[in-house]
């Protein structure tokens, strides 16, 4: 079975059960400053799973794009990746545990013909605040599952949430394929890693607020959230070894075969990597928020991969630019699904050709301090492991690299050293992502709620100084502060800038009510509305009309009267990428 069937299959089934798909939201979060990447298909659907009502009802399914980057040291063994496709289905406060466990159920034995005896369960046992989940227990029982299928485990294993300090969150069931290995021990269950136990599907049940002291109130709107990769399931469901055994990597991994003139046998780890890698960047990339290689935010992360393919390639012989290559085969071999790919293929080309060529100059660069730090290093006999660090963090020169041109020279490295640095570095980032989530996932305040409207304004007032060729590229939103990208080939005057400062204040001074319609993307279309991202609409959009000044498809949240902002300023203007300027403005009293 390809993953493209089972992708549909997933998708009809739930329909047949009363589901509504929804298109798979952008990679780059619309207006979330708390996570980098949309790394679940719950992340777009945060509005909804606290109250708000979804223009295409209370149940949902998709195939959503995603990027995780926690386990990027774990890309290369049998099933983890940086992108992957999630399917999902959920309940905004319509059916909850049992309905759920019974459609997961049925469509992994009876669709994908999983057998029931392959099939192991693990449940939340409990702690001082929320009880055991005995009421998911007595379903998984009722669809014959014995005492020797189902695990109990703790908030590590079975509990979701909240995304930050507060929010939904509640207890879940986990579905494990059973590989028919042995046990590796007599507590062997689905939490150990021994790989008898393959984690296939994850249904959260939200029935709880975590509040800022501590409590956990039941929710008045129960949901239901789950989730299971596509590419885990295409393996499991096809016998294969690995998810990059799969057709998925097939064409991938062919293609890295014919520009290194190596065969992936004997090179798996590094082939894999390559493949992980090259797919995630085309995807970032190729995403119409137009997002490109830097050294903060996504654009650090996506510098990382593309330079961590080409360290790879050059440990596999490969010295000039090839990374283009093996895009385009992804790009070929996912445009049927995620057409705007096909649309930005030229971006996605010219930007990757772009960060391999100045990576390959930053490796020529380091290779010259390094023959420097390894020569001061000979008296000693060998290179302490902070400055090989300083060579991998700073020059992106691979440690590989480093103890071969040490050797040279019968220079040893402190590998140990480098090592403890690398741990040092690791937790340093890990703290830094951490302070990502602080704030939760679309951190719905009111300061944020105000800045998410006026970035209306602002596109409105900027498609009139500048003209229709003017729309969204990318936004984010903190609590001080919004941040806008739009197509623009210069930078903005001083004039431009009070104009479109002036424009935004005088709608705000009007004090206009701010209305809110459902209706088809065509209806919202003849009304003149705008939509920025129009393959993430589903049948149902939610238009919010401000005056006659502006007219978008939107998700919100949004104040109810302008008067709210009350003042508008422009702080900074300056370029994001080529082509591309950046707005960084804040409401309020000035």
């Amino acid at each position: 079975m390809t993953a493209n069937e089972l992708r549909t299959m997933f998708i009809d089934y739930f329909k047949t059960k009363g589901h509504t798909q929804i298109p798979s939201s952008s990679l780059i979060p619309e207006n979330d400053a708390s996570v980098l990447f949309t790394t679940a298909g719950m992340h777009p659907l945060v509005p909804y799973l606290l109250g708000e009502k979804h223009p295409a009802g209370q149940r949902l399914c998709n195939c959503q794009k995603c990027i995780r980057t926690g386990d990027i040291d774990e890309v290369g063994d049998a099933s983890h990746l940086t992108f992957f496709e999630m399917l999902g289905n959920w309940s905004l406060g319509d059916y909850f545990k049992e309905e759920s466990i019974r459609m997961s159920y049925e469509f992994l034995t009876k669709h994908l013909s999983i057998p029931h005896e392959k099939i192991a369960v693990t449940l939340f046992k409990g702690n001082k605040n929320i009880p055991k989940d005995v009421e998911g227990y007595e379903v998984w029982k009722s669809l014959g599952f014995g005492d020797d299928k189902i695990f109990f485990y703790g908030e590590h294993e079975n509990w979701w949430g909240p995304a930050g300090l507060t929010g939904p969150c509640g207890p879940d069931t986990e579905i494990f394929y059973d590989s028919g290995q042995e046990k590796c021990g007599p507590d062997c269950g689905p939490a150990c890693r021994c790989g008898k136990y393959v984690e296939i599907w994850n249904n959260v049940f939200m029935a709880y607020n975590k509040t800022a002291d501590g409590r956990y109130e039941p929710l008045a709107q129960k949901n239901v959230d789950t989730g299971m990769g596509l590419e885990r399931i295409t393996c499991v469901v096809n016998h294969k070894k690995s998810v990059y055994d799969t057709e998925l990597f097939t064409k991938i991994i062919e293609k890295i075969e014919e520009v290194t003139g190596k065969r992936y046998e004997g090179n798996e780890k590094m082939f894999r990597i390559i493949a992980d890698h090259t797919r995630a960047s085309v995807f970032i990339l190729g995403d119409d928020k137009a997002v490109t290689p830097s050294n903060v935010d996504q654009g650090y992360i996506l510098r990382r991969f593309i330079r961590r393919v080409c360290r790879y390639l050059r440990q596999l012989g490969v010295d000039k630019n090839v990374i283009q290559e093996i895009a385009c085969v992804v790009v070929d071999e996912y445009k049927g699904i995620y057409c705007e790919l096909e649309k930005n293929r030229e971006f996605v080309i010219r930007e990757i050709i772009k960060e391999e060529e100045t990576f390959n100059k930053t490796i020529s660069s380091g290779i010259k301090i390094a023959n420097k730090y390894i020569e001061e290093a000979r008296v000693r006999g060998t290179l302490e492991g902070a400055m090989a660090f300083k060579l991998y963090d700073t020059f992106g020169f691979p440690l590989e690299l480093t103890m071969e041109i040490a050797n040279e020279q019968n220079v040893k490295v402190d590998v140990e050293g480098f090592n403890q640095k690398y741990v040092e570095h690791q937790e340093k980032s890990r703290a830094g992502a951490e302070q990502k989530f602080k704030g939760g996932l679309a951190d719905h305040t009111e300061e944020t709620t105000r800045l998410h409207t006026a970035t209306h304004l602002l596109q409105a007032a900027l498609r009139k100084v500048f003209g229709e060729t003017i729309y969204q590229k990318g936004s984010n939103i903190t609590a001080e502060r919004l941040r806008f990208d739009f197509p623009l080939e210069r930078k903005m005057t001083e004039e431009e800038i009070k104009e479109v400062e002036s424009m935004v204040n005088e709608v705000i001074e009007k004090e206009l009510e701010i209305t809110c319609e459902e209706m088809t993307v065509d209806e919202a279309k003849e009304k003149g509305a705008l939509g920025v991202f129009e393959a993430k609409y589903g049948e149902k959009v939610k238009v919010y009309t401000i005056g006659d000044f502006s007219k978008e498809i939107c998700g919100g949240p949004h104040v109810k009267n302008t008067k709210e902002l009350q003042a508008f300023k422009i702080i900074k203007e300056e370029s994001s990428s080529s082509g591309i300027r950046r707005i960084k403005a804040v409401v309020g009293i000035q």
